[in-house]
């Protein structure tokens, strides 16, 4: 699977956790040719130790961190650039688009049932599975207005990559009935 993507996409992978963020978005990364950047490692220690601990953070905390993966999108200009970030709000995507405006977003949706099976099934990630609760409470799906795509994370991952890949270069017509759901 390759496909052009007109000009190099700026690309925020997002979700809660254990959506499959930082898998999809290297992945993704590597099939439009452009570089890929995990939110996580833009995180102070200060956050990492605070969420390691079971502690979700604050606006007060998350506001620096969004106002850095706004600007690492805006720098990265039209070399392109495909960021794992949660964006779980509004507002914060807000943040990273005053940055960085074209940014598309991809949302990686899944059931509770999905997102459990797989945080329990991952190890040596600070975030904790007992944080879901608090991501699924925060999040606030993409609405008509966002520049996004939704994917249904419930199919095997390369059908995942396939749909997300082949929405963004035209190669599937979109519907709200379809597994992947655009906006815009």
């Amino acid at each position: 699977m390759t496909g052009d993507v007109a000009g190099k996409p700026l690309i925020v992978v997002m979700g809660v956790c254990g959506c499959g963020k930082s898998t999809v978005g290297e992945l993704m990364a590597h099939e439009l040719g452009v570089p890929f950047l995990d939110g996580d490692s833009l995180h102070p220690a200060e956050n990492v130790a605070k969420m390691a601990a079971g502690t979700p953070l604050t606006d007060k905390d998350r506001w620096p961190w969004l106002a850095t993966a706004g600007t690492r999108l805006r720098d990265a200009g039209e070399g392109g650039l495909v960021l794992a970030c949660s964006a779980l709000r509004r507002s914060y995507r807000d943040a990273i688009r005053a940055q960085a405006p074209d940014t598309l977003f991809l949302h990686l949706h899944g059931s509770r049932k999905v997102l459990e099976q797989r945080l329990a099934a991952r190890s040596g990630h600070f975030m904790p599975a007992a944080l879901l609760d608090s991501q699924l409470t925060t999040l606030e799906p993409l609405e008509a207005d966002e520049l996004g795509l939704v994917i249904d994370i419930a199919r095997p991952l390369q059908q995942v990559l396939a749909g997300a890949i082949n929405s963004l270069t035209g190669g599937v017509g979109v519907t709200e009935t379809s597994a992947y759901t655009h906006r815009r």
